[in-house]
């Protein structure tokens, strides 16, 4: 049987084969799935008046990575005039930040450098994971007509006739994910005309299965024009999740591994949330949720290093800067 490195190499062949014939510079720029890992900044945006610099933590991990950002459609009572804002959830109030200012106005100077510079093989530089908290189409309509203002920095493809035909990718410093809602497809890639610009990617469908099915039964679906990645909780590697994980074993690296084969096998980029190891009084301070945290930083470095070595492209964790530690450690070796 070949082995996991030999499998993955010729995988990513065959796609640079039934790409259209591009300059090889080109074809090095596409992130592969399996390609890297990328330290994804969990929840990367404040609650109410605390924690406004996680953007700026994030940032400080350095480029590449990605950056969650949680949308909800808010709805002034008085005037009845409505807007997307940046925020886990209700109660909202209007005061919250608008992702134009605080995202897209925060990597303004990291991406209208890297224009000036052009694509050293690093890009996308940022990933930006929407977690739609609402799928109200009128939300849906405002967050593409904002994302076609910055299509210049965005990662797209042509939309095809079938979506089943995977068109390749135009890499620019940013690529956009949004989730598995059919709701969003429509808005996202249905209603466009053919050879419009697809300017954001959806998840395939897994949010109503058992999470520990197997690979193939979790997973069917092949990387489609529109859907390009696979989101996972991490109880789809431990069944217990992360506060009663108990010890890492090689079984679960097989599972893991298993997992990530599946994915890129798929022609799917694969993401695992959230993954944190800290103390009860670190959780208060930074605003951290229990069930994500394993309960100690040697615990959590564990994962995100099996995570790593198994190839996972999207590594999810509120602790931005030891993951991104992890993250450069491991591309320098």
């Amino acid at each position: 049987m070949m082995n996991r490195a030999l499998l993955m190499t010729l995988a990513f062949a065959a796609s640079l084969l039934a790409m259209p014939c591009v300059p090889m510079c080109r074809a090095q720029a596409v992130p592969a799935p399996g390609s890297r890992t990328l330290m994804d900044a969990h929840n990367c945006y404040p609650y109410f008046e605390w924690w406004y610099d996680r953007i700026d933590r994030a940032l400080s991990a350095g480029t590449p990575l990605a950056i969650e950002q949680d949308l909800g459609w808010y709805t002034n009572p008085k005037t009845g005039k409505s807007w997307s804002v940046v925020t886990h959830g209700d109660p909202m109030n209007g005061e919250e930040p608008v992702m134009e200012h605080y995202f897209f106005d925060r990597v303004r100077p990291i991406v209208e450098k890297a224009l000036k510079e052009g694509n050293h093989g690093n890009w996308p530089l940022i990933t930006l994971n929407l977690d739609f908290k609402d799928d109200n189409p009128q939300h849906l309509a405002a967050v593409l007509a904002l994302l076609r203002k910055y299509q210049p920095w965005l990662t797209t493809a042509a939309k095809s006739d079938d979506m089943a035909t995977v068109q390749p990718l135009d890499v620019k410093p940013i690529l956009v994910l949004t989730g598995e809602n059919d709701t969003q497809q429509r808005v996202f890639y249905d209603e466009l005309n053919p050879g419009d610009r697809v300017l954001l990617f959806g998840a395939i469908h897994t949010e109503d299965k058992d999470p520990q099915a197997p690979p193939e039964v979790l997973a069917p679906e092949k990387a489609s024009n529109y859907r390009r990645w696979w989101n996972n909780p991490w109880r789809v590697v431990e069944a217990a999740g992360q506060q009663h994980a108990g010890e890492w074993t090689p079984e679960k690296m097989k599972r893991l591994e298993a997992l990530v084969d599946r994915a890129h096998a798929n022609g799917l980029w694969i993401r695992f949330y959230t993954l944190d190891g800290a103390a009860e009084a670190e959780l208060s301070c930074h605003g951290w949720f229990h069930g994500y945290n394993f309960g100690s930083l040697a615990a959590a470095r564990t994962r995100w290093r099996a995570a790593i070595a198994a190839h996972a492209d999207y590594l999810a964790s509120d602790q931005y800067e030891l993951v991104g530690k992890e993250v450069r450690s491991a591309a320098a070796k």
